[in-house]
């Protein structure tokens, strides 16, 4: 892992966190237990702060920034942000799932139990009410979630990606 401190803040961690050989974690970045961090992810809070919950997991090539004094980025407890997906100055609370290549814009907030679909643009201060699912570009609600998907599919990648983890340790 690339682990920098600049401006005088450096990166803080929980227990039984995984940082993949080649993820970059950058400045004001602050993360819970069971977190992962996988390759060519990267993580750079030289701007603003970036605070993410427990059981987080940031897939291979994601991005996750923030924008200077205005937009930090807050992310709750059992998230995924799949790969390539880009998370900028946003707010994303617990238990969601965030889609291969979507890319959540500034001011966002995207409530609990939600799922942003693969490829979804969100643009600014976009709000995505609970229990629902965004897609398309510019992203819109498409249908609520069931709790078969909340369950079988947020819970389930989240734990999952505790247990890729642990391969690696």
């Amino acid at each position: 892992m690339i682990l920098k401190e600049i401006r005088g803040k450096k990166p803080q961690f929980g227990k039984d966190c995984f940082f993949a050989e080649n993820s970059v974690i950058i400045g004001d970045v602050e993360m819970g237990d069971q977190c992962s961090v996988w390759y060519n992810a990267v993580i750079r809070g030289d701007v603003h702060y970036i605070k993410m919950g427990n059981k987080v997991n940031v897939q291979d090539g994601a991005i996750i920034h923030a924008t200077y004094k205005i937009s930090p980025t807050n992310i709750g407890n059992n998230v995924s942000i799949a790969h390539n997906a880009i998370v900028h100055g946003c707010t994303i609370h617990d238990n969601v799932l965030v889609g291969m290549g979507a890319i959540i814009m500034d001011d966002c907030i995207i409530e609990s139990n939600s799922i942003i679909a693969a490829g979804a643009v969100l643009t600014k201060n976009t709000r995505v009410e609970s229990g629902s699912i965004y897609a398309g570009t510019p992203a819109k609600k498409v249908k609520d979630i069931s709790e078969e998907l909340i369950s079988g599919e947020i819970e389930r990648i989240a734990d999952s990606y505790i247990k890729y983890a642990g391969w690696y340790k």
